[in-house]
């Protein structure tokens, strides 16, 4: 499949994200636009509130505007533009009705089989549906602006940003000879990067081929998944591949948790099945999974810290399960594994998320040194870059205070003696925050 038509020529940033969520922060004053968006909509000040609303939700990198939303306003209408990944939404807002559309593919293009997926989709869609005209089939939103509120007009928004970024890339996924529309805001990822993700996934798989080895030749059907499941999580969030690769691996993951009628031992199964079918992957194919865009929804559903802590507490009970019984060659991975379930599974707020990031740069520091972040950690002399760790903790803990003024990064406790005892502190450590909020 390829997607490099899709590309501008324009230079770019070679800024690296990672995983899929917002790899960004919203304006200092989000929670202020966002109250003044809701105090317009009372005064049925509908123009200003909603320009109001999108200001609140435009995303930034080191200040500076990441242009995921465009504005255009006059006296009777705000036009505007979203991006979410390979969805470009474009709407205008009047004193009575918000319309938004994303066009997918022409309608000459559509097959039997594209129709019959669309259609089935308009089934499990709330608030957007699909249509046809005589160019484009789109997806597309209508409300009337009466009683409206900030939260009454952004889950609509994010169902069809997020659901046209989705079928965007399922169907280019599985009809590759299709021709998407709207792409020309996507960026090429840096061929450098591509080669040391490229490196990575291929050790990847070969040291978990080792490690699948090593193991006790009976009752290893645990360590297996984790070892599988593991690689499948760290593959999502470190090289945020994206296109028919995402889909397989998302699919994957999906059968792993939901199929209750399979074995683990079947299930563990498939998923070895998928690392050799990845290890076979072409450099020249690899390249074509990738691609930079911007982004203005999350869209993994927010999820409570408490959810993340219980996850946090039945991995260590599994670890102090494993350590008893002498199986301690697994652990390690357990630790990582912890990282990137939680990155994958939960929407997390975004101090929580930086704080995850930094265990998971200490895990793996040869992937980050290799695309040139500092380094927090020296496998080779197993040792800890300790002031790089607590400056940077220092830093989330001082940009948190004004949203969380109890939050409190106990850094003091953390253990530099081994990698693994780090690990373990530093889920501790993320087990005794406070996100209650001002």
């Amino acid at each position: 499949m390829n997607w490099l038509n899709f590309f501008q020529d324009t230079p770019n940033d070679s800024m690296i994200t990672f995983g899929r969520g917002i790899n960004a922060s919203l304006a200092p004053d989000e929670e202020e636009l966002f109250q003044e968006s809701y105090e317009a909509f009372e005064k049925k000040d509908i123009l200003n509130a909603y320009e109001l609303f999108f200001k609140s939700i435009i995303n930034f990198t080191n200040d500076t505007s990441n242009q995921n939303i465009i504005l255009k306003k006059t006296q009777i209408e705000l036009n505007f533009e979203i991006y979410q990944g390979l969805a470009k939404i474009k709407g205008k807002v009047t004193k009575e009705s918000l319309y938004a559309e994303i066009n997918i593919l022409k309608t000459s293009e559509a097959s039997v089989a594209i129709k019959r997926y669309l259609l089935e989709r308009n089934y499990q869609l709330t608030y957007v549906n699909y249509f046809s005209d005589e160019k484009f089939i789109k997806l597309k939103l209508h409300q009337d602006n009466i009683s409206l509120s900030p939260q009454k007009i952004f889950f609509p928004l994010r169902e069809l940003a997020i659901n046209g970024d989705y079928d965007k890339e399922h169907l280019k996924s599985e009809f590759p000879d299709i021709q998407l529309q709207d792409t020309q805001h996507l960026q090429k990822v840096e061929d450098k990067q591509l080669k040391v993700k490229y490196k990575y996934l291929m050790l990847w798989i070969e040291e978990l081929e080792q490690k699948v080895l090593t193991l006790p030749s009976n009752d290893n059907t645990g360590m297996q998944s984790f070892l599988y499941l593991n690689i499948l999580f760290k593959i999502d969030y470190l090289l945020s591949i994206k296109c028919e690769i995402h889909h397989q691996l998302s699919k994957k993951a999906l059968e792993y948790f939901s199929n209750e009628h399979s074995t683990i031992e079947s299930k563990n199964e498939e998923l070895k099945k998928y690392t050799l079918e990845l290890k076979e992957l072409k450099y020249e194919d690899f390249t074509k999974s990738f691609y930079k865009t911007k982004y203005t929804f999350n869209p993994i559903e927010k999820s409570s810290y408490d959810d993340v802590v219980i996850f946090i507490n039945e991995s260590q009970n599994k670890i102090r399960w494993y350590k008893h019984n002498r199986y301690t060659h697994v652990i390690p991975t357990i630790y990582n594994y912890i990282a990137f379930y939680s990155l994958y599974n939960y929407g997390m707020n975004s101090i929580l998320k930086e704080l995850f990031h930094i265990l998971v740069q200490v895990q793996n520091s040869s992937f980050f040194k290799d695309l040139d972040f500092t380094l927090l950690y020296d496998e080779e002399a197993q040792k800890f870059s300790k002031r790089s760790i607590l400056n940077t903790l220092k830093k989330i803990q001082e940009k948190a205070s004004q949203t969380y003024p109890s939050l409190i990064i106990d850094s003091e406790s953390l253990n530099f003696a081994s990698l693994n005892e780090f690990s373990n502190s530093y889920y501790i450590m993320l087990k005794n925050l406070d996100f209650e909020e001002v």
